[in-house]
């Protein structure tokens, strides 16, 4: 079981730069990635996009690649463009005969001419950024995002566990107040009847009748043997090393509706008050299922 929550980021050296990949996750019902690219290597995105598809079952995901001038670069990064820097000479030089004033070329006024640039500046080719860095970094952030997935699946699953005990023990406690339903009900019935002076025996057919019909529409074996079973196979899921959420929220819908069943044919207080409970429960198992992938 893993969860949707996740973050993972790698960095790898391209050149004199340093291209960074940080990816994070939330939960969505379907599979959703988003790609980020530097402007320069758009074309990347299917690459990158179908690379983290066969990493990610469910949610959304986030992924945002950045370039940035490496910390160790020093005046190596910097890259002089002689054609144009010789051009610009020559065009000094037939200033300096036609006005017979000196002319000087500063850094600034080359730096802001584009005759010397920054590497980050320089485009480089897509297929360099992706075999050089891209495809490298975006795996170790990926592995990172899955092994942060992961550890918070873990935490999710005992969690879950946890509350399905609870709801296997609140089954256990409607089961046994069901089976009281009919008696309860047969001395409401005779407690009812004596008082307004119709005084009848229990071994009366008319009772035993009475009792039977209600103890028929009361009955929830079957809403109790269904709800094991999900409950069961809850459990299950939450072991498994597979994709399960959206099965684990086929299953709640699944309890809810054995939940709100056995509510609706209780005629009991102390019944309906441990369905209450159970539904309460449920809700919250449902919120964290919203998790898992």
């Amino acid at each position: 079981m893993n969860s949707m929550t996740g973050f993972g980021a790698a960095s790898a050296t391209l050149r004199n730069l340093t291209l960074s990949v940080e990816i994070s996750g939330v939960n969505r019902k379907q599979t959703e990635i988003i790609v980020n690219l530097p402007r320069n290597f758009s074309d990347l995105e299917p690459r990158v996009r179908e690379t983290a598809a066969a990493a990610v079952v469910r949610g959304r995901v986030s992924i945002s690649v950045s370039l940035a001038e490496s910390k160790t670069a020093g005046t190596d990064s910097l890259t002089l463009h002689t054609d144009k820097f010789h051009a610009l000479c020559q065009i000094a030089d037939q200033l300096r005969s036609s006005s017979h004033h000196e002319v000087s070329l500063s850094m600034d006024t080359l730096v802001r001419l584009g005759i010397v640039t920054n590497s980050v500046d320089e485009p480089i080719p897509s297929d360099e950024v992706w075999e050089s860095a891209l495809k490298d970094a975006l795996h170790r952030a990926l592995h990172a995002f899955r092994e942060m997935r992961a550890r918070e699946g873990k935490n999710l699953r005992e969690d879950l566990l946890h509350r399905v005990d609870t709801l296997c023990g609140m089954r256990e406690d409607m089961m046994r107040q069901a089976a009281d339903v009919p008696r309860h009900y047969r001395d409401q019935l005779l407690k009812r009847l004596k008082e307004q002076g119709l005084p009848i025996e229990l071994h009366d057919e008319r009772i035993i009748k009475e009792i039977a019909l209600f103890a028929d529409r009361c009955d929830v074996s079957e809403e109790m043997t269904r709800l094991a079973s999900h409950l069961e196979q809850f459990r299950s899921l939450c072991r498994s090393e597979e994709s399960v959420g959206r099965t684990l929220d086929f299953l709640c819908q699944e309890i809810f509706r054995e939940l709100n069943t056995t509510g609706s044919k209780a005629n009991h207080a102390e019944l309906a008050q441990t369905v209450v409970f159970a539904k309460t429960e449920l809700e919250k198992i449902r919120e964290q299922v919203q998790n898992v992938e």
